[in-house]
């Protein structure tokens, strides 16, 4: 399936789109530094396409005798590059106009726009990375906190591929023996190879076992979770959302009814990413633009992974108050009583009499009372169990995630059999399913469908 890219050659801009410090036009492809040669003039008049490899130069793009900008501008030759073909690098000013007719230079003289991710793409094609080191570049990409960063590193620097490898070597191992069996029946296998396979069949479980256990903590670091902040109005969401932000973004009042829409936020929650939203207080009203805004919040509650929901510690308990738990039926959540430091007319007491089994913490928003203790409670329910350091290799994405359970269980089956009576053709077809699974997730079995579902989710430029 792999090929080498020898005609087109492509070219997108690097950068987000916007004024800065500079713009990036990055080409790859067998014309690049044609290209670049045409629209490149540097003071010695050089070309690029002389240029040594790994070499920055100055110079200007130009059009004809017009020129358009002050650039620096970097040859990586074929095939140590990041696509294993000629790449130039062009650093120009950034702004719109300045980018935007280097590109249009560029295509001019023979490129043609990039599909989103086609760089990687062609990466992957290329046969510089796999598929899962691939799919790495992009998490860096969107890593949100330190820890996520990490893991996106982990699986960049073929850490997973490394453990998939050595799992799929096992199993290719097992596979030749028992595809033998099949082709020479005469020729039994031993009972000492048996148990040789038994080991390496073994072995191939228990890593895919430790890699599937890490998923939860790893698409945890990588997605975040969702947690709605809900309660009836005025109960003190928006002023927790301000607090847990650190910064002014919801406006605070003391009128009910402020808040009218969700808001949502992330926030970097000791290394883990979590989506937070403000909703609008649920209850009854005539209001059209309040009515639209509890739909909307109760549309967040069916999304959410975990709810904090809000009590008036200096009020009582009221109908409002069950209804909107009443939304929360099966959810993890924390019942939060808040404005602690005022007389109360609700207790912790009389909150768990009320909300049998859930977690609540007592707290002051405004005076900052007990908010650290809130925050090791909400991690406390973001995680089941120890944490697995984000520096360990760890299963982040659902794909890879699919393809494990699948090849974890095909390996059971074969398990089986080889503590069993022995029958090879079933095994056979076990083991071609694992490997076929194993080899989805770094790319040694994967469709041109697959492919463009992975990378159509990349930006252009990447």
């Amino acid at each position: 399936m792999k090929k080498i890219y020898t005609e087109d050659t492509i070219v997108a801009v690097s950068t987000p789109v916007g004024e800065g410090g500079i713009g990036i036009v990055r080409l790859s492809g067998s014309k690049a530094l044609k290209i670049a040669d045409k629209i490149f003039l540097s003071k010695d008049k050089t070309p690029p396409s002389k240029y040594r490899t790994y070499t920055t130069h100055y110079g200007r793009i130009v059009d004809g005798v017009n020129i358009i900008d002050e650039v620096i501008l970097t040859v990586m030759k074929a095939p140590k590059s990041y696509t294993k073909e000629d790449v130039v690098e062009i650093n120009c000013h950034g702004g719109m106009q300045a980018v935007k007719k280097v590109l249009g230079l560029a295509v001019e003289h023979g490129s043609r726009l990039a599909e989103p991710g086609e760089f990687t793409k062609r990466a992957f094609l290329n046969g510089r990375i796999d598929l899962a080191q691939a799919e790495g570049v992009l998490d860096t990409i969107r890593a949100k906190t330190e820890a996520s960063l990490k893991v996106a590193m982990n699986q960049l620097d073929g850490e997973l591929s490394k453990n998939i490898n050595a799992i799929r070597e096992n199993i290719l191992d097992i596979a030749s023996i028992v595809e033998a069996s099949i082709d020479f029946p005469e020729e039994d296998i031993e009972p000492s190879e048996k148990t040789e396979l038994l080991n390496k069949a073994n072995l191939a479980i228990d890593g895919m076992k430790n890699l599937l256990d890490s998923y939860e903590e790893g698409a945890i670091l990588r997605e975040g979770i969702l947690a709605i902040i809900c309660g009836k109005p005025n109960v003190g969401k928006s002023s927790l959302m301000n607090l847990l932000l650190k910064r002014d973004r919801v406006i605070v009042s003391p009128i009910p009814g402020t808040t009218r829409d969700a808001v949502e936020e992330v926030i970097n929650l000791r290394g883990v990413p979590v989506r937070l939203v403000d909703t609008a207080g649920i209850s009854a009203t005539k209001d059209i633009v309040e009515r639209e805004g509890v739909k909307r919040s109760k549309k967040y509650i069916q999304m959410a992974d975990m709810a904090l929901l809000i009590l008036d510690a200096s009020t009582r308990i009221e109908k409002k108050d069950t209804e909107v738990s009443g939304l929360l039926e099966g959810m993890k959540k924390i019942i939060i009583l808040n404005k602690c430091d005022l007389a109360k007319k609700t207790d912790a007491k009389k909150v768990k009499e009320i909300f049998k089994n859930e977690k609540i913490i007592e707290v002051s928003v405004k005076k900052k009372i007990n908010i650290k203790k809130l925050e090791d409670l909400i991690l406390d329910m973001i995680y089941s169990g120890s944490f697995v350091q984000a520096e360990s290799v760890m299963v982040s994405n659902a794909r890879h995630k699919a393809s494990l359970d699948k090849a974890y269980r095909c390996m059971l089956s074969v398990r089986k059999a080889l503590e069993n009576e022995f029958a090879p053709e079933l095994a056979a077809i076990d083991l071609k399913e694992a490997m076929y699974e194993l080899g989805l997730i770094i790319g040694k079995s994967v469709s041109e469908d697959i492919l463009d579902r992975i990378f159509e989710r990349f930006c252009i430029g990447k």
